[in-house]
């Protein structure tokens, strides 16, 4: 990590004998004078992500000191502009494609000046999920899955030789192949993990996950404390190749759940309930967070029948904070 660390949050943990680098947020919120059990769990996400990806340049000092100094008073009358840089891009095939043959036209133009292309790769972590442009060609048996595989294969033959070209060439990019599921599904299930371990150099770091999408619905791995949202294929190819997003910081609207559902009643009914309730208040362009004692009767899927559903309620994400159900679903 190349942070700056102007505010001296970087500090160390040992769990099982090995130490941890982490950016302590007990730290900042120290030295701004501000209660940071006050802080929604979703900004505090953004607000370590600042002061670990500090580099003076697209987030700098000013930056995180307006926020903190905001946060100290709890006060924003205005909308204030931050650099948020997620810790992985999650797409599916119709942008996917496109950014792999971006990333072999950039190699290409750096062959052609002689210099060494294998320069060119993703700096976020980047997942393809073959998913989108799946047909079906046979169901109701129970060879139906694989047929439909091996006619995937058959038919888009020279597409997956180019993306396995790119598996085996650029750093950082990670290929699911059709028939593993649909890709916010498989993130959710496969490649999420809530806290993120990286290790470089002689540091093994830990750090919140984060994601943005080229699908709408990525916003479903918010079940896991992951916070996630979905872009456009431009901006998930600028996350890829090291940019931040430049984003606002959103207003948090709580949502209080409490009792249980009552035997009949599904997650679905539940989710186009709190869809209603939020349509009608209004959240275009804000975080929602759950919270409350009802929480711990609702388990992981349901909790992601409720996150995935943040683009009809139309909240930028529908996020749940980390709890027994949290650790039990990633054991």
């Amino acid at each position: 990590m190349k942070s700056i660390n102007t505010f001296k949050t970087r500090s160390t943990i040992e769990i099982k004998g090995k130490k941890y680098v982490f950016f302590d947020l007990n730290l900042l919120a120290k030295y701004f004078n501000f209660n940071l059990a006050l802080i929604p769990n979703s900004i505090k996400i953004l607000l370590e992500n600042l002061i670990r990806n500090e580099d003076g340049i697209s987030i700098t000092l000013d930056m995180i000191s307006s926020l903190c100094l905001q946060l100290s008073i709890r006060k924003r009358d205005q909308a204030f502009e931050v650099a948020f840089s997620p810790t992985r891009v999650l797409m599916q095939d119709f942008t996917g494609v496109p950014a792999v043959a971006d990333l072999a036209a950039m190699r290409n133009a750096l062959k052609t000046k002689n210099i060494n292309p294998k320069k060119i790769n993703p700096l976020s972590r980047v997942d393809l999920v073959i998913d989108h442009s799946v047909m079906v060609d046979t169901f109701g048996n129970a060879l139906a899955y694989e047929a439909n595989v091996k006619k995937e294969f058959q038919r888009n033959q020279e597409r997956y030789e180019f993306l396995k070209w790119g598996q085996n060439s650029f750093d950082n990019f990670y290929l699911v192949p059709p028939g593993a599921g649909i890709c916010h599904q498989v993130n959710l299930e496969n490649i999420a993990k809530t806290v993120w371990v990286n290790q470089e150099k002689n540091n093994c770091y830990l750090y919140p996950d984060s994601v943005v999408g080229t699908d709408s619905h990525t916003t479903m791995v918010n079940a896991l404390s992951v916070l996630g949202w979905g872009v456009g294929g431009i901006e998930a190819e600028a996350v890829m190749l090291g940019q931040p997003i430049s984003m606002n910081i959103p207003k948090v609207l709580g949502f209080n759940i409490s009792g249980s559902l009552n035997e009949g009643i599904t997650a679905t009914d539940l989710v186009l309930t709190i869809t209603e309730r939020l349509r009608q208040h209004g959240v275009v362009g804000k975080f929602v967070e759950f919270f409350g004692r009802g929480l711990e009767n609702l388990s992981l899927a349901d909790r992601a029948t409720i996150s995935n559903m943040a683009p009809e309620y139309g909240a930028t994400c529908g996020f749940f904070p980390t709890d027994k159900e949290t650790i039990s679903y990633l054991r």
